[in-house]
């Protein structure tokens, strides 16, 4: 019989392709994949290590875990990922139900650990982070009709707050002609929905090809059979006049942006190491928005940075206010250990950064609302995702909705409909930040 694996995946899409790298290779090896984790006798678990919140869920997952050696099959426990490249030597000395652990330029390594673990013994497999192999297959987990492609991996932007080039290494772009094909597999095999990942995907090609590639790229990947191509992220110094131009006219891009721009005040985006401020940004989502008909933004915000005044939080809602961000994601500052931000003076409390957070999403909360009042009486497009037996409506997203982070379009529909496919559906109502509608096709 053969061995039973399971499989959790935290933290981010890009996470989730290095998931979906090594349940491939693990299948190759002749292992048999299962979702039931009660029903495997190894469970490897690719933790994220971004902040303190992804630290606190992947501990645990694993503690969960590792009970199921009492209540199911469980043989051998295998933590992957950002959290055991970060942590390797407290994973080892505190917790003992870890059986072996892998490093972020590792993954390859993932069957050795299987049969290690498997054969009663303890391992640990750190290669150099820059050695993560960037091609090769993938068993999805997604839906059939929805898949990632990571175009990069690593991070060169060195942001003061942010640890993930210590943990992925510096930028490095996969090849242009290996995107090419891996993209056409995926369109071969029915995905209709791409989204185009990296840390920061506007730099794709500088450091392979002395040049942008990402402009070039996306208009190879519109000439594939993708209904919808879905961009995630462009850093807002980085967004070229060209790339603005292709995402205008391609049709097949939808007209939806992830820009994170972190705060708006120059002092404290200095202190972060971004550029702009807060005329900058202002001018760049109103050029966007004149160029690109329709568009819907999403962004990232981190409020209680150290030194981060109550004037300078003002500035950040006053500019929320004022250019309507229909998305956003909203963090406060954890001043996680190696970082420059943790060093910083002026380090803010909890009760204070907590409290600028909610004032923050309560502004967010009220942007969104009078995003889905206007599109009361429309009809979009929506890619069905299922049925909802609480609700007794089909559900999906619009364009407006990236997988995972945003909304849900419900609608009724006199006719089957399939998850997959894409209906038309009059907006008649709004919850949250969710609409409700009806097929109208």
């Amino acid at each position: 019989m053969q061995t039973k694996i399971g499989l959790i995946s935290l933290g981010c899409a890009k996470n989730l392709v290095d998931s979906e790298h090594m349940l491939a290779r693990l299948r190759e090896a002749g292992y048999t994949i299962v979702e039931a984790l009660e029903t495997a006798e190894v469970v490897i678990i690719n933790t994220c290590g971004f902040i303190e919140a992804a630290k606190e869920e992947a501990i645990a997952a694993i503690l969960e875990t590792a009970q199921l050696r009492q209540t199911g099959m469980l043989r051998g426990l295998i933590v992957t990922g950002c959290l055991a490249q970060r942590y390797r030597a407290e994973i080892e000395q505190e917790l003992p139900e870890v059986d072996a652990i892998l490093g972020t330029g590792s993954y390859d390594e993932i069957v050795l650990a299987v049969r290690e673990v498997l054969a009663g013994r303890k391992a640990a497999y750190f290669a150099d982070i820059t050695a993560a192999a960037l091609e090769g297959a993938r068993q999805r987990l997604t839906p059939s009709y929805t898949a990632y492609l990571k175009i990069a991996e690593g991070c060169s932007n060195r942001c003061a707050y942010c640890i993930i080039p210590q943990l992925r290494g510096p930028y490095r772009s996969r090849g242009f002609d290996a995107l090419r094909a891996e993209a056409q597999s995926l369109a071969d095999s029915g995905v209709k929905e791409l989204i185009v990942i990296a840390q920061d995907i506007t730099k794709y090609g500088l450091d392979l090809y002395g040049e942008r590639r990402l402009p070039a790229l996306l208009r190879e990947l519109c000439t594939m059979d993708f209904r919808w191509i879905r961009l995630h992220y462009l850093y807002p110094d980085q967004i070229t006049d060209e790339l603005v131009q292709v995402i205008a006219d391609e049709p097949k891009i939808v007209k939806y942006l992830d820009i994170p721009i972190q705060h708006v005040s120059a002092r404290i985006l200095r202190a972060m190491h971004r550029p702009g401020d807060r005329a900058e940004l202002a001018a760049l989502l109103a050029s966007l928005r004149e160029r690109i008909p329709g568009l819907v933004l999403r962004t990232s915000l981190i409020v209680g940075l150290p030194g981060e005044t109550e004037e300078e939080f003002a500035e950040l809602c006053a500019f929320l206010q004022e250019v309507h961000i229909e998305r956003a994601g909203v963090f406060e500052f954890s001043p996680e250990e190696g970082t420059e931000a943790a060093a910083l003076p002026g380090q803010i409390d909890e009760e204070t950064k907590q409290t600028r957070r909610l004032i923050v999403e309560e502004l967010q909360s009220g942007v969104m609302d009078e995003y889905n009042f206007s599109r009361l009486h429309e009809t979009l497009e929506v890619l069905c995702e299922g049925w909802d037996d609480a609700q007794q409506l089909h559900f999906g997203r619009s364009y407006a909705d990236s997988a995972e982070v945003d909304g849900t379009v419900y609608f009724a529909s006199d006719t089957p409909v399939e998850a997959g496919d894409f209906v038309q559906v009059r907006i008649d109502d709004s919850l949250g930040a969710d609409l409700l509608g009806v097929r109208t096709d």
